[in-house]
């Protein structure tokens, strides 16, 4: 898989907690940077998913492929973010539709 460097500036005091943290649990500073990265930006997808379908401006089929997540464990992911699984027969058909 091909690679790129990306660089990004931070306080000192910030670096001292990463080089802590890395400690801690392990790892490299690079290491836990980069799963650091990919569960934020997991997050930030599921969670802008989530308040795409509350508005319902997405079907719950949709807001999974939007969080990168398969459908059951969208289904899943719902209650800790707080919603309530709302599909009906319009939403099965659209669903089918695809």
């Amino acid at each position: 898989m091909a690679t790129v460097t990306l660089s990004l500036r931070i306080t000192q005091a910030e670096a001292r907690k990463l080089k802590r943290l890395a400690a801690a649990v392990g790892l490299d500073r690079s290491t836990l940077l980069k799963q650091s990265l990919r569960r934020g930006c997991a997050d930030v997808l599921f969670e802008t998913a989530c308040e795409t379908y509350r508005r319902g401006e997405v079907t719950l089929s949709r807001a999974a492929e939007m969080a990168d997540l398969s459908l059951r464990e969208m289904v899943l992911r719902l209650s800790r973010a707080g919603l309530e699984l709302s599909y009906g027969t319009e939403d099965l058909r659209r669903d089918l539709e695809k």
